[in-house]
C-alpha cells in the first residue's frame, strides 16, 4: 500500500502538470479580465458549515463527505465544494463591509467519496467564481458568459448551456406539493434514498441518478410551472441579456442542481462525449446563503468548473494545451575539478534568467550531449579540464555542431544576447 496512491486520487506527473498550469493562467487571465480577485479558503472546515450550507438532505452531505474528529474532539470536513468556505470567509473576514458587489475566484482541490469514474475522482480541482451584493439578472447572465468564454479561449466546441430558475421561497413550496402529489402513488417503487427524501426534500428526487427513479419523474411537474411573477420576470430577463450577449442556451425545466442553497438562476454547461460525467461545470444563484452563515442578507451568484472534465473534454477534441519545461542551455561538466565551476556557472546563468540543466553524475561528453539533446537546446557549455586551466570554456550550438571558444566570464554575455533572454527582474 505505502506504493499505491488512494484510489479515486491522481499523481499529475511532469509533461502532465504543464497542461495544468497552462490551464490555470488561461483560468487567472479570464478572472482578471472580468474583475475577479483571489481568495484561498482552508481544505477543511467546521463539518456543520456543510451541513448547513450544502444541504443535510444533499448527497454530498448524506454520501460523499470526508469528515474526521480532531484531537480537540472537532468534527471537521475536508470540503467537498468551495462556496460555502468562501462565503464563510466573506461573512467572517466582512468583506460585506467593502462597496460591492463583490467579485472573487478561487483554484483548488474538493474532496467527495464517490464511485470513481472518467472524469470523477475522490479529489479533484475546481475553479470557482462568486459574485456578492447584486441580484441583477444581468450579473447572472455576465457570470454564464464568462464560463463559456473561459472554454472559448482553450478552444472547446460543442458545449451546451442547460438554464432553470429553481424558484425562491414563494413559489418553491408550491412546486414541492405538486411534485409530492405526483409521486404519492408511486412512493414505494422509488429507491430507499429519494423514498426518506419524499417529505424532506422531494426537489431532491429529480436530481437521484438512480434510472429508475428518473423515469418516475418523466411526467412530474416542473418548477417553470408554479414560478412566482418575481422569479418569472428575473428568469426571462436573464434569457433575454444571454441571447443579447451571444450565448446559446437550452431550457431545462427538470435541472436542479445537486446543492440546497440554489434559488432562482441555474445552469450547468455539458459537453458530450467525456463519459458519464459530461457536464463540465455549473453554477446558479444563492441569495439565502450569505445570511443563513450569519451574514447580512446579500445575493449572490457563482459557478464551479471542473478542471479534470475540461482537461479531458479538451483531449476528446484532440486540443494541445501546455509543454514540458524547456531549457536554454546544458553545462557539460569533464573530470572532477569541472564540477564546482559547472555549479557556479549554472548558478549565475539561472540568476540571469537562463534555464540551466547540467549532467549531475559525471558522465562521458558524449553522453552528456545525448541528453542535451533530449533537453533540445540550442547550446551546449562544456567545461573540460584542460578549457578550464585557461579559464576558458567551449560553446556547442547543438543545431549544426559548431564550437565556440569563450572565456568564462564571456559565457553570460553571449549566450543573453543569442538567446534574447533579459535580467531576472528587470
Amino acid at each position: 500500500m505505502l506504493t499505491t496512491r488512494p484510489r479515486g486520487t491522481n499523481d499529475i506527473l511532469p509533461g502532465e502538470v504543464e497542461k495544468w498550469q497552462q490551464l490555470e493562467e488561461v483560468l487567472r487571465k479570464v478572472a482578471a479580465l472580468y474583475g475577479y480577485k483571489e481568495i484561498r479558503t482552508p481544505v477543511f472546515e467546521h463539518t456543520e458549515l456543510f451541513q448547513r450550507g450544502v444541504g443535510e438532505t444533499t448527497d454530498i452531505v448524506e454520501k460523499e463527505m470526508y469528515t474526521f474528529t480532531d484531537r480537540g474532539e472537532r468534527s471537521l470536513t475536508l470540503r467537498p465544494e468551495a462556496t460555502a468556505s468562501v462565503v464563510r470567509a466573506f461573512v467572517e473576514n466582512k468583506l460585506f463591509a467593502l462597496p460591492q458587489p463583490t467579485k472573487l475566484y478561487y483554484i483548488g482541490p474538493m474532496f467527495r467519496y464517490d464511485r470513481p469514474q472518467a472524469g470523477r475522482y475522490r479529489q479533484f480541482h475546481q475553479f470557482d467564481v462568486e459574485v456578492f451584493g447584486s441580484n441583477s439578472p444581468t450579473v447572472d447572465a455576465e457570470v454564464i458568459a464568462m464560463a463559456m468564454d473561459i472554454y472559448e479561449w482553450l478552444g472547446l466546441k460543442g458545449l451546451k448551456v442547460e438554464l432553470n430558475s429553481v424558484g425562491c421561497a414563494s413559489c418553491r413550496p408550491v412546486h414541492r406539493q405538486a411534485l409530492q402529489k405526483h409521486l404519492e402513488a408511486k412512493k414505494d417503487e422509488l429507491c430507499p434514498t429519494c423514498q426518506s427524501r419524499f417529505e424532506r426534500n422531494p426537489l431532491r428526487i429529480l436530481d437521484c441518478k438512480n434510472p429508475p427513479c428518473q423515469e418516475l419523474v418523466k411526467e412530474a411537474p416542473t418548477i417553470d410551472q408554479h414560478l412566482c411573477p418575481e422569479c418569472k420576470e428575473s428568469f426571462e430577463a436573464v434569457q433575454e441579456q444571454l441571447k443579447a450577449l451571444g450565448v446559446p442556451f437550452h431550457l431545462n425545466p427538470r435541472l436542479v442542481r445537486g446543492l440546497d442553497y440554489y434559488v432562482q438562476t441555474a445552469f450547468e454547461i455539458v459537453a458530450e462525449g467525456i463519459g458519464a460525467q459530461s457536464s463540465v461545470g455549473g453554477g446558479g444563484r444563492y441569495d439565502g446563503l450569505v445570511e443563513q452563515i450569519g451574514g447580512p442578507a446579500l445575493p449572490a451568484i457563482g459557478f464551479a468548473l471542473g478542471m479534470e472534465r475540461i482537461l479531458l473534454a479538451m483531449e476528446q477534441q484532440g486540443l494541445t494545451i501546455g509543454k514540458e519545461a524547456s531549457f536554454d542551455v546544458y553545462i557539460a561538466p569533464l573530470g572532477e575539478s569541472a564540477q564546482i565551476p559547472s555549479a557556479v556557472l549554472a548558478q549565475r546563468l539561472r540568476k540571469a534568467g537562463l534555464a540551466v540543466e547540467r549532467d549531475y553524475l559525471k558522465r562521458s561528453l558524449k553522453a552528456q550531449l545525448k541528453a542535451a539533446d533530449r533537453f533540445l537546446v540550442k547550446y551546449t557549455v562544456i567545461m573540460g579540464e584542460e578549457e578550464l586551466k585557461n579559464n576558458q570554456v567551449v560553446l556547442r550550438d547543438m543545431h549544426d555542431s559548431s564550437q565556440l571558444v569563450l572565456k568564462l566570464d564571456e559565457v553570460e554575455g553571449y549566450l543573453k544576447q543569442e538567446l534574447g533572454k533579459e535580467d531576472k527582474g528587470k
